[in-house]
């Protein structure tokens, strides 16, 4: 009596022995497929060539968003390099944070940005840049330890923008280096909604919080001199 072979140990036998259809190539044409793209039957050559062309699609997808990806990381770079260079250039310190706005409004095209500094020096203490500083922002600030991103709630510090016009937001703590504290905040503000949203990636932003905070430092009291 012939013994019946089940679905799995033809596939391990297969397996097993990959020299199999270069043995019987005759197979190669006789076995019929019914292919999941048409319905028809297919002989196993042209099901191995449709398997082929959905990996080399998959492939073109994924080289496609690869691509996407590094042109718009390029893209970022460009714009923080011109920022940095818009810093860079200042021998004033009393300048530092109009141009460190300015700069991350344009190179970024962010339509509203603005930040508040406090434990300055005193030469320091009187800037637009300390106006309008209480302790439920420094408290809010001190709570935030990642960036947030997302709808305007009305928070106080969205009002040293045009708040009324505000429909998203990005705030960032600004931190001297190996500390906990802060020192100040940082304020961007759109009018589209979508701008700045819960699920956008923070990773970028937080480097923005780390320069800003390092090119702010030479304001704040306590810093080296």
């Amino acid at each position: 009596m012939t013994a019946t072979l089940d679905s799995s140990t033809v596939a391990q036998y297969l397996s097993e022995h990959p020299n199999f259809f270069e043995e019987h190539t005759a197979l190669l044409g006789e076995v019929k497929l019914s292919s999941p793209l048409t319905g028809r039957t297919i002989s196993l050559q042209e099901r191995q060539m449709e398997v082929m062309r959905d990996k080399y699609k998959a492939l073109e997808l994924r080289m496609s968003k690869l691509s996407r990806l590094a042109e718009e990381n390029g893209d970022i770079a460009s714009k923080f390099h011109g920022w940095n260079q818009a810093m860079l250039q200042v021998r004033n310190d009393a300048d530092m944070p109009r141009v460190l706005v300015d700069a991350l409004q344009s190179n970024f095209d962010v339509p509203y940005v603005s930040l508040r500094l406090w434990q300055m020096l005193p030469e320091h203490a009187d800037g637009w840049f300390t106006e309008d500083v209480t302790a439920d922002v420094r408290m809010f600030a001190n709570s935030l330890q990642a960036p947030y991103c997302g709808s305007n709630r009305d928070f106080e510090a969205v009002h040293w923008l045009q708040a009324d016009k505000i429909e998203s937001t990005v705030m960032i703590a600004l931190r001297a280096p190996n500390t906990t504290g802060t020192f100040g905040l940082l304020v961007l503000g759109s009018p589209d909604s979508e701008r700045f949203t819960s699920s956008m990636g923070t990773d970028f932003l937080v480097h923005i919080g780390a320069t800003a905070s390092a090119a702010l430092a030479a304001l704040r009291a306590g810093s080296p001199a």
